[in-house]
């Protein structure tokens, strides 16, 4: 087996999408070392302590909660996050960072500035892009400006809530009357996993919609709801424009009225398929605008793009940087069709990783460059 980078795997984080995380970044670690990388684990609790898991660590069959209380597990730790920065920074070789972390700290910029400011290299997206791909309402202003397909939304934040909710619920109830459906989809606007999120039928279900969001963030998008479309994903693998691998679409058939985390997250509840019945002309256009919505936002090494398919109108929903891995995940199987296996993908976005860091390095501000 030729000789690997050594990488070291993120996991857990302060997130309510906590333990997908646990899931996506065992499932990654196992299988780096199968490919033969040196992998060390670090656990990231909810209250944003790391912790390094023991040498050879495997989930095996360990619940997520099994790993709230890290000391049994033989885990070294609790470091804050500066002591960690300070350990990670001492690794010799330098290690190259996979981070495996859901929602907000790993998917929203946080934790790859960290890791920019120890100058280590790691996988997937840079801090702005990360941080629009995690912002729902960005990610939407952003696409609809350069003319991507998506649905309207309203944005209402937590303090209008709080201070005038009869306008809000007028605005929400008149947004809901001009739309073809009356129902709506509420969700927390940086989150993922479906989290907090709620299909209003009609109004009398907005205030608890509403709150149950806000339980997870302070911005709330209202989107309008596409009655019988299809989920689609598009998985892209690359880092510069000329070299993006786009797979896919893939399909999902939710077990529920939409896709909601039991239905994403219970084995058996729905389906998918890693190519959807689609034809060569809608493939092409949903990879096209996979492709504009990864380089407008200036992601980097990997992500999973989201789309609804409603009759021959295809819609943008969302860019995630870092999507899951676990057993039921589409991104890591849809390159199948290029001949990766999951672990083959890992090693893929460690190499992008690699090869990012080394183009930032290459870019470093030295004194000749100063304007002395």
């Amino acid at each position: 087996m030729i000789a690997r980078a050594p990488v070291v795997v993120l996991l857990g984080g302060p997130s309510a999408e906590h333990d997908v995380s646990v899931v996506s970044g065992t499932a990654i670690a196992d299988a780096l070392t199968a490919e033969g990388h040196p992998v060390e684990q670090v656990y990231i609790d909810l209250d944003g302590a790391w912790w390094w898991l023991p040498d050879g660590h495997r989930r095996d069959a360990r619940p997520a909660a099994a790993y709230d209380d890290p000391t049994t597990l033989g885990a070294d730790g609790p470091l804050s996050v500066g002591l960690a920065m300070d350990r990670l920074a001492a690794a010799r070789p330098a290690p190259t960072v996979m981070i495996a972390l859901h929602g907000p700290f790993g998917e929203d910029g946080t934790v790859q500035a960290l890791l920019e400011a120890i100058d280590l290299a790691y996988t997937g997206s840079g801090v702005a892009a990360s941080a629009i791909g995690m912002d729902k309402t960005l990610f939407k202003r952003l696409c609809r400006g350069i003319g991507l397909p998506v649905v309207d939304w309203r944005e209402i934040d937590s303090l209008r809530w709080g201070s005038d909710p009869v306008a809000v619920r007028q605005e929400l109830g008149a947004f809901a009357a001009a739309a073809a459906d009356p129902r709506l989809m509420v969700k927390p606007a940086r989150l993922g996993s479906s989290l907090g999120m709620t299909l209003v039928h009609d109004p009398s279900e907005l205030d608890s919609a509403l709150e149950t969001a806000f339980r997870y963030d302070t911005l709330v998008l209202v989107e309008t709801y596409l009655p019988g479309a299809r989920d689609l994903e598009v998985a892209i693998i690359g880092n510069g424009p000329a070299d993006l691998e786009l797979y896919g679409p893939g399909e999902i058939v939710s077990g529920h009225e939409f896709y909601d985390y039991a239905a994403k997250y219970t084995a058996g509840l729905s389906t998918t398929s890693t190519r959807a019945a689609v034809g060569d002309l809608q493939r092409a256009t949903l990879h096209k605008i996979a492709r504009d919505a990864y380089r407008a936002i200036g992601a980097a090494g990997f992500a999973r793009v989201d789309f609804l398919l409603s009759g021959d109108r295809i819609i943008l929903s969302e860019i995630n940087t870092i999507p899951g891995f676990t057993p039921i995940s589409l991104f890591p199987t849809m390159p199948a069709e290029a001949g990766y296996s999951f672990g083959a993908v890992c090693t893929r976005i460690v190499e992008l990783a690699l090869d990012r860091h080394a183009a930032r390095a290459a870019h470093r501000v030295t004194t000749v460059d100063l304007p002395r």
